[in-house]
C-alpha cells in the first residue's frame, strides 16, 4: 500500500499517557448543522444520490360576496387555481476522513474514531456555510474599516420580512465581526438592560430583532471563495435545505497487514441555498 502513514507509539506519543480522559484534540466537537435545527435536513434512501426540493409558488386566494359569485361551470363552485412548481435537486458528496493505528502504544481508537468523526462534521458545516455566498447582499453601513452594527441586522430583517418570511430567522456571525457585535451591545444604548448582561455574561447573544445569532469560524473568505469579507448570514428554515444519506458513519475494522487498526469516519452529504430571497448576507467590501 503507496500510505504510509500509520499511527502508533513511535509517532503519536502524546497520546500515550499512562492515565488520560476522553478528549479530542485539534478538532471542532460541535456542528451548528447537523441537527437539523437551523438547516432542515431532508434524507435521502439507499439507492438514491439525491433530493429534490419543491418550490412552489404562491396562489390568490378567490372572495365570495354572493351565492352565485361561482365559475361558469356550475355556480356553485368557484374558480380553481393551482400554484407554480418548479424544484431544485442537492446532489450528494461523500465526506471522509481515515487513519491507521498500529496495535503499538495501545492507543485508544474510540478518541481517534472521535476525532476523524468531529472532522466529518466540520466538512459538512464547511459546505452548508459556502452556500450562503449565494445569499442577497448587503454592504455594511458606514466607512472603513467597517464594523456591523445592531442598525445593519436590522436593515437586513426588515429586507427578508419585506419579501413575506414571517418565520423564525437565524443569524450566523463570522468570528472577525463577533467582537464588534458584542461591543455594540456593550454600549450604553442597552446599559443596565437584561440583554446586555446575559449577552457580556456568556456571550450568547440570544435574540436580535427576532434573528437567533450564533457564531462560526467557518464565515470566511476561504470557505465562501470570495473576497467579500462576510459579518454575517440572516437566513430563514425555509431558504436552505441539507440533504443527506443517514448520519456520521465511524467504523473501526482489523488491519491485519498493518498491526492494527483502520479508523473511517464518512457521511453522504450536500446543501442547496433554496430561496435567496429569504437571505441576507452581510458584507464589509471595503
Amino acid at each position: 500500500m503507496a500510505n504510509a502513514e500509520y499511527g502508533s507509539g513511535l509517532n503519536l506519543d502524546a497520546m500515550v499517557v499512562p492515565v488520560r480522559a476522553a478528549t479530542v484534540y485539534a478538532a471542532h466537537e460541535n456542528s451548528l448543522y447537523l441537527p437539523g435545527a437551523i438547516v432542515p435536513k431532508i434524507e435521502v434512501p439507499s439507492g438514491s444520490a439525491s433530493a429534490q426540493v419543491p418550490l412552489m409558488g404562491s396562489v390568490t386566494a378567490t372572495t365570495l360576496t354572493s351565492e352565485g359569485a361561482g365559475g361558469s361551470g356550475n355556480p356553485q363552485d368557484f374558480e380553481t387555481v393551482l400554484p407554480t412548481d418548479t424544484k431544485k435537486t442537492i446532489n450528494l458528496s461523500l465526506h471522509a476522513a481515515r487513519t491507521v493505528l498500529r496495535d503499538l502504544g495501545g492507543i485508544d481508537v474510540n478518541d481517534m474514531g472521535r476525532i476523524m468523526g468531529n472532522a466529518i462534521a466540520t466538512a459538512v458545516d464547511k459546505e452548508i456555510t459556502s452556500k450562503m455566498v449565494d445569499m442577497n447582499r448587503q454592504e455594511i453601513a458606514g466607512a472603513a474599516p467597517q464594523a456591523i452594527a445592531l442598525s445593519d441586522i436590522f436593515t437586513a430583517v426588515g429586507a427578508i420580512r419585506g419579501a413575506g418570511e414571517g418565520g423564525k430567522l437565524y443569524g450566523i456571525v463570522s468570528t472577525n465581526q463577533y467582537a464588534n457585535l458584542l461591543s455594540a451591545i456593550g454600549s450604553n444604548a442597552f446599559a443596565g438592560g437584561e440583554f446586555q448582561n446575559t449577552a457580556m455574561r456568556n456571550g450568547f447573544f440570544g435574540n436580535i430583532a427576532g434573528v437567533e445569532c450564533y457564531v462560526s469560524s467557518y464565515l470566511n473568505n476561504t470557505v465562501l471563495g470570495t473576497t467579500l469579507n462576510p459579518a454575517m448570514a440572516i437566513f430563514s428554515q425555509d431558504s436552505m435545505r441539507m440533504a443527506a444519506q443517514g448520519g456520521v458513519n465511524v467504523e473501526v475494522a482489523r488491519r491485519p497487514e498493518a498491526v492494527g487498526f483502520d479508523v473511517v469516519a464518512s457521511m453522504a452529504q450536500g446543501a442547496i441555498l433554496v430561496d435567496a430571497a429569504r437571505s441576507v448576507l452581510i458584507v464589509d467590501a471595503s
